[in-house]
């Protein structure tokens, strides 16, 4: 996704945004994946994330939260073993931004991440996962700037995510709130995927 041209960069992060943050288990967060030793075994079929109804005062915190926490780790090589120094670092961020613990910041992230995949980049609409993935295909393919060599591993890439089984939606009530601070939320969350 490195060398993408920016919109298609943008699209492909936000709706990966969603598939990489399912994937997490309930409890983990951008810094704990980070810091997670890589698999050596075949994959696991992730657990099903715990959804929870968002309050708009929890998509705010994880907003005001992203600059404190984007600067712990930042800092984090890939594949650190988790660290309780930062871990502490993290918990109390989360506290900062209102939220009860660490668990709690990252179960709102996880639940925004979740209903943010299902927005389309253009309009700015909900219209699930399997959409957007589906619509950054046709991009891809018919980008004539991209390298064939990006362009097949993009496919792949976008393939692999479409095989990854959608997790619906379940408080509807998520999806107007993620809407509502959609810019945002994407301009925060979607870096992480570049």
């Amino acid at each position: 996704m490195r060398d993408f041209v920016r919109p298609v960069a943008t699209a492909l992060s936000i709706a990966c945004l969603a598939v990489s943050m399912t994937s997490l288990s309930t409890g983990s967060a951008f810094a704990q994946a980070k810091m997670a030793p890589a698999p050596q075994a075949a994959p696991q079929q992730p657990a099903p994330l715990k959804q929870i109804a968002l309050t708009e005062k929890q998509v705010e915190g994880v907003i005001a939260a992203a600059k404190d926490m984007d600067a712990i780790t930042e800092k984090l090589p890939d594949n650190a073993k988790p660290d309780p120094k930062v871990t502490a670092q993290l918990e109390g961020v989360s506290k900062k931004y209102g939220f009860a613990s660490y668990d709690e910041y990252n179960d709102v992230v996880d639940n925004i991440s979740l209903v943010l995949g299902g927005f389309d980049p253009t309009s700015k609409k909900y219209v699930g996962t399997e959409a957007v993935i589906k619509a950054q295909m046709a991009q891809v393919q018919a980008d004539k700037k991209m390298s064939a060599k990006d362009k097949k591993d993009a496919l792949a890439d976008l393939g692999d995510a479409l095989k990854t089984p959608e997790q619906p939606v379940q408080n509807k009530g998520n999806i107007d709130l993620v809407g509502k601070y959609y810019d945002k939320l994407a301009a925060i969350m979607g870096d992480d995927q570049q």
